[in-house]
């Protein structure tokens, strides 16, 4: 995921200091992170976490912050909690977001899970993925304009790439951002940053909300 000046992409921004509203819980041979909104809903979006982990504070939070936007959210694995999600929690509709890592992840189940209807994957490493873009289920993908992680060169030859794809996607990079910037900067960091950081996170939820 990284180059090797910088092994770790992801130690960019900050730790939040931040205890969670969900509870821990035991999936088969893992534990997850699972936070439900107020009222009862069908749908849930898998959250795969960056390299960091599952208990990463800022993955929590994220988490937490879909919750409140109606949706169950899990922090783990997607093909060890699809059937958690299924069974004990009534999920019919269920979409996977990730970070970094995470967003490799989400490609890499797009391309093959039919299960999961919808997915987000943000500022994940593409380069592995050069001659598979058949995606199964509509995707969008977030990244900065300043990410050194990601060359600018290839995320263009995955938009063209995409436009051979079947179902709906998008691309989208946010002006003078860094590797990183969803969930691993406060929005009062930097107070250039905030504007492109709530404005992510917006179309996040937009993009969940019009296909989940």
């Amino acid at each position: 995921m990284a180059n090797e000046a910088r092994p770790c992409p992801c130690d960019i921004g900050d730790r939040f200091e931040y205890g969670g509203l969900g509870h821990e819980v035991q999936v088969e041979h893992i534990r997850a992170y699972v936070c439900k909104p107020s009222t009862s809903t069908e749908k849930a979006v898998i959250v795969v976490q960056d390299i960091f982990g599952w208990q990463l504070p800022n993955t929590r939070y994220m988490t937490d912050m879909l919750a409140a936007n109606g949706y169950i959210k899990i922090d783990r694995e997607a093909d060890v909690v699809l059937k958690y999600l299924k069974e004990q929690c009534n999920a019919k509709k269920i979409g996977v977001i990730g970070f970094c890592w995470g967003g490799m992840a989400v490609h890499h189940l797009m391309l093959k899970n039919p299960e999961l209807k919808i997915g987000v994957a943000m500022y994940g490493v593409i380069k592995y993925f050069e001659d598979r873009y058949s995606l199964l289920h509509p995707t969008f993908f977030i990244f900065g304009e300043n990410d050194d992680f990601i060359p600018f060169e290839q995320v263009t030859l995955l938009e063209q790439k995409l436009k051979h794809c079947k179902v709906d996607y998008r691309v989208k990079i946010y002006p003078g951002q860094t590797h990183g910037f969803v969930h691993r900067k406060r929005e009062n960091m930097n107070p250039q940053d905030k504007p492109y950081i709530e404005e992510a996170r917006k179309d996040m939820l937009s993009w969940l909300n019009k296909y989940l």
